[in-house]
């Protein structure tokens, strides 16, 4: 009988998993023998699985212990541990070891991120290693390559259908070319980051064919109804994600007879994780991917993946159990994988998902709306409140910071944060959107709307940086004050997120001030999706702007944002207070500043930006008991300070302060 898992019965718990354990590592013995592994590499399997498998153990049984099949799946799992590991590469497996030994390795100052769609950026995969020494000049470390795997033709949400998550995606090239653009990557110190979309499958994957063709076995790895009773009930307390694209939740297939889960397209199904064979498969998808050389996996829609009845089905408990889970199978296979959560949800169900035993790194969807917030307003009241409380996160863990990426703008601002500081959370959303979009009065934006559902009010925005920062409206107008405005805030946005704390992302392409593209609705697989505005094509020709000679006109803005951005990130590289993520507000009179300060035991940065487009200014003493010093250099400018009297700052300016 096996052991209940209240917490009276957690010694019964690991009793049982320590025998469990000892009944598995016999049946693991044939595995070496297939593979023909080195008793050390044995050796370290066995140790890493001692340490990881209590955590395991309790987490699988937590999610499966009452299935009669439980432990024919845990078995199957630890074959399938073993076997991964016996194939890593040798080369990854001393990068597993220097991790598990630094496990902040990826905390550095010298971490920096862009990311990209293979075949905007460079059409293939052969042709993007071409392009490693850009992200050099560039001073990229880690690179992420939005979804590159088989998908279905015609729409597939961005290539976030997979219909085969070991096989590229032809048009892009094959398995072997992602194998040999991970090796050169790891050759060039650039770490790469990959999407694992284990919510749901397209519904050409196999295991949906197989569903389809009445196999009863994979059928139950999706959720499928033969009527709309149980799909009524489960509506009642689910929210739609993509509103105008379907009303609901669940998709009727003629040919099985039955109402399909599809939280997000109808071409999405939904997978049963309360099958503990979803687990198995996925896992086994997912130390596919660390053994082609992934560094990290960004786990995608998070908060869906367990569904419970008369709950909203986001952000359960058995979601974050299923992490963890993944999480210390992965300890014990390919230790040197990280994972990051994307969970665009309230603040306080983002950092529930963060920490070492789930995800060591997180989007930071609340800086990201919240320093456009402070743009739009020109206030930093709102971003300095929820800094002051939300910025801290366990330790070996960080944010990923970015003001752009391949999705929308949502406004996942905390509405108590906002009432804190005598903001009405609802007008305020109805005004950013309205910003975003241009049509608030004096707006500079250039924004569209994405996923406008009427009945709620809720939209999300879609844009580019310098679209959403006023480069598209100054063109237009030829006003050259404009674009310098428009430029100052794209450094200062930057400028903010480079220094903050966590891992800085940028989306390629926004090196170069690259506007909406608003060509995009003639392609009949993207024109419903207007996030595709802000994901445009890159524009090679651009690198022939960095030569001096050109000195005027549009090239020449381009190259200001180029080399403003490239002199930013070589800044933070060489400047250790820029490593982890701790901060301390300054407090500065000026409610259009916002003022921090960063630093290690080796160094000291204070940081200010003004998000106005008015001067501003911060007393010196408040500078001088920040830093601690009499006099300071800007790290960007090289410009001098003295503390003994006020400090002004420009326009949209940002300063990084280190005393002298």
């Amino acid at each position: 009988m096996i052991a209940s898992t209240s917490d009276d019965d957690r010694f019964d718990l690991a009793y049982e998993a320590e025998l469990t354990l000892r009944r598995l590592l016999p049946r693991v013995a044939p595995v070496w023998v297939e593979e023909e592994a080195a008793p050390e590499t044995v050796r370290a399997f066995e140790v890493r699985l001692r340490e990881h498998w209590p955590s395991l153990f309790d987490e699988l049984f937590r999610l499966y212990g009452r299935r009669y099949d439980f432990f024919f799946h845990v078995e199957e799992m630890v074959g399938e541990l073993a076997r991964a590991w016996a194939r890593r590469p040798d080369d990854l497996k001393v990068v597993d070891e220097h991790r598990v030994n630094d496990p902040d390795w990826f905390q550095s100052e010298r971490m920096v991120g862009g990311a990209l769609y293979v075949d905007l950026f460079a059409e293939n995969l052969g042709k993007l290693r071409e392009t490693i020494p850009y992200f050099q000049e560039l001073g990229l470390t880690y690179l992420h390559l939005m979804p590159l795997f088989a998908v279905r033709p015609g729409d597939n949400d961005g290539g976030y259908a997979i219909s085969n998550y070991r096989s590229v995606d032809p048009q892009l090239g094959t398995i072997d070319d992602l194998r040999r653009l991970a090796d050169d990557l790891r050759a060039f110190g650039i770490n790469l980051v990959l999407d694992f979309v284990f919510n749901h499958t397209s519904d050409d994957h196999d295991w949906a064919q197989r569903a389809q063709s009445g196999d009863r076995e994979y059928q139950e790895f999706y959720y499928l109804f033969p009527d709309r009773t149980l799909p009524d009930q489960y509506e009642r307390t689910l929210r739609e994600i993509f509103p105008t694209v379907r009303r609901g939740n669940f998709t009727w297939h003629d040919g099985m007879g039955r109402w399909v889960w599809t939280t997000f397209n109808n071409f999405q199904w939904d997978l049963n994780y309360r099958n503990p064979a979803v687990f198995r498969a996925m896992l086994g998808e997912m130390l596919f991917l660390a053994n082609m050389g992934v560094d990290i996996l960004r786990l995608d829609a998070v908060a869906f993946i367990w569904k419970q009845m008369g709950t909203g089905c986001e952000n359960l408990p058995e979601a974050h159990g299923l992490i963890r889970a993944f999480n210390a199978a992965v300890r014990i296979a390919a230790p040197g994988l990280v994972f990051k959560s994307e969970a665009i949800v309230h603040p306080d169900e983002v950092v529930r998902y963060i920490s070492p035993e789930e995800c060591q790194i997180s989007y930071n969807p609340t800086l990201m709306a919240l320093l456009w917030e402070s743009l739009a307003t020109r206030q930093t009241r709102l971003l300095k409140r929820s800094l002051s409380h939300r910025h801290a996160l366990p330790e070996n863990t960080t944010w990923v910071n970015y003001l752009r990426c391949h999705d929308d703008i949502g406004w996942t601002f905390d509405d108590a944060d906002a009432a804190a500081v005598g903001i009405n959370a609802f007008d305020h959303r109805r005004f950013l959107n309205d910003f975003y979009t241009g049509q608030f009065p004096g707006s500079f934006a250039r924004g569209v709307p994405f996923q406008h559902n009427p009945d709620t009010g809720d939209m999300r925005i879609a844009g580019t940086l310098a679209s959403l920062a006023g480069l598209e409206q100054a063109i237009e107008s030829d006003d050259e004050h404009l674009k310098e405005m428009a430029v100052r805030r794209m450094i200062l946005l930057n400028g903010v997120v480079l220094a903050i704390g966590g891992i800085p992302l940028l989306y390629l392409g926004e090196e170069w001030g690259i506007l909406n593209d608003y060509d995009f609705v003639q392609d009949p697989a993207k024109a419903g999706d207007t996030r595709w505005i802000h994901r445009p094509k890159m524009k090679w020709e651009f690198l022939e702007e960095l030569d001096d000679r050109i000195a005027s006109g549009n090239g020449s803005i381009r190259k200001r944002i180029f080399r403003s951005l490239q002199n930013l990130i070589a800044l933070r590289k060489r400047e250790p207070a820029f490593a982890g993520i701790d901060l301390q507000l300054v407090p500065v009179t000026s409610p259009n500043v916002l003022a921090f300060v960063r630093q290690t035991d080796a160094s000291r940065i204070v940081v200010l930006a003004n998000f106005s487009d008015e001067p501003q200014s911060v007393a010196g003493n408040a500078m001088r008991t920040a830093g601690l010093g009499r006099f300071f250099e800007d790290r960007i400018t090289g410009t001098t300070y003295p503390t003994s009297e006020d400090l002004g700052l420009d326009a949209y300016q940002v300063l990084w302060l280190h005393r002298v």
